[in-house]
């Protein structure tokens, strides 16, 4: 049996939105552990299709048993492509759950929570080559702190990256706690834990490339 590591967000608000038709063509570009891609199955007759779109390897233990279904690992960014090369021509949904799983959180070595401490890596593709700790080393200041204040709602945008430029002229960025270190005396005990997931989002917005992934889709 798959394992199901996440609980699908909004899963029947979801599917009153598709409002799914059982012989329609569907894909869910967020596939992850699969709960949202189960639901719509179990709403397809035998004519219905379902395509599912994931990068990261981990969703390729959940990937669904059922012929009715396809699995593309590939950003769905690409999707006109895919759907292209499988002879679709129109779908009748898109359902995307954006952002990161609770799986993600808990792998301390994927370096998405500032829980733990382990690698700056934050990729949702772990063959890419970009990592939180490269963004971190090799942003200007300014690019920095658009990327807290834009993806991250951050105030204090222009002090971090202002301290993230002073520590690196003496020592690169390589783990979780070399960030957080830093950070810190930027974030209010009261707020800290609000301001470093704020932090840590807008991170992995940058080294997905999520908007423009987001945009490309759309």
């Amino acid at each position: 049996m798959a394992n199901v590591y996440h609980t699908p967000a909004l899963l029947y608000p979801c599917m009153e939105g598709l409002s799914i038709n059982p012989s329609g063509v569907y894909v869910d570009v967020t596939f992850g552990g699969g709960g949202h891609s189960r639901e719509i199955l179990s709403r397809l007759n035998e004519r219905g299709r379902l395509f599912g779109f994931d990068q990261d390897l981990d969703a390729m233990q959940n990937i669904v048993d059922d012929k009715r279904f396809t699995f593309v690992r590939s950003n769905f960014r690409y999707i006109s492509n895919f759907l292209e090369y499988y002879g679709v021509e129109k779908v009748d949904g898109i359902l995307a759950d954006l952002g990161v799983s609770f799986h993600h959180f808990d792998e301390s070595d994927r370096g998405f929570s500032f829980r733990f401490d382990g690698k700056l890596d934050m990729r949702m593709n772990q063959k890419a080559t970009q990592t939180a700790a490269e963004v971190l080393n090799r942003y200007s200041e300014d690019r920095l702190a658009d990327i807290f204040y834009y993806y991250g709602e951050l105030k204090q945008a222009r002090k971090i990256a202002s301290a993230i430029e002073a520590r690196r002229k003496n020592e690169k960025f390589d783990t979780i706690s070399d960030f957080v270190s830093v950070v810190e005396p930027w974030v209010g005990k009261d707020k800290q834990k609000k301001i470093l997931a704020c932090l840590f989002q807008a991170l992995r917005i940058e080294v997905n490339r999520e908007m423009d992934v987001l945009k490309k889709m759309l």
